[in-house]
């Protein structure tokens, strides 16, 4: 079975890893912003991690075109399934980024970063910011159902169809 080039699976891991960290640091967030104590650096690096997922998905879709992708696997139902779910991943890890940037600037965050004052970072998004940050964590949660869906069926191919596929996105 053909293999996905290694800088396409060195950025797939590098890209999960990322959103973990994406994720615990926007959940941290928002929980510390609700006790009124969020701090400037945790926004900071939320921020620079979410721009490193999508400079990471701009390579990975750049790498995807020059370097090809592997033949699929089929053409049943449930390989277009999975193409979709691939395709929705690749709009979801790009939509989110924007829709986390459009957060910082149309809300206080901007201000806060901007300036060095955590006092300005909002306890509630309110005015222009409220809805890219609505829309931002709606996306995560979509995100979310997106990734468990695309897991269970690598699990399935894994450990069902035994097929190999996921040595596709392996070093070996």
């Amino acid at each position: 079975m053909k293999q996905y080039s290694k800088r396409m699976v060195i950025i797939h891991w590098l890209t999960l890893a990322m959103l973990v960290v994406a994720w615990f640091l926007g959940n941290s967030l928002d929980e510390a912003r609700h006790e009124e104590g969020a701090t400037l650096m945790g926004y900071l690096v939320h921020v620079l991690v979410g721009g490193a997922i999508l400079l990471m998905t701009i390579l990975r879709l750049t790498f995807r075109s020059v370097d090809g992708t592997p033949p699929p696997v089929g053409q049943s139902l449930m390989d277009l399934v999975a193409k979709g779910i691939q395709h929705g991943l690749y709009g979801l890890l790009l939509l989110l980024p924007i829709s986390g940037f459009m957060t910082v600037l149309t809300s206080s965050v901007g201000l806060a970063l901007l300036a060095g004052d955590a006092s300005l970072l909002p306890k509630k998004y309110t005015g222009a910011g409220v809805a890219p940050h609505e829309v931002h964590e709606i996306l995560m949660w979509v995100l979310i159902a997106v990734v468990a869906l695309h897991i269970l069926g690598a699990v399935k191919h894994q450990f069902i169809m035994k097929d190999g596929l996921m040595e596709r996105m392996s070093l070996r």
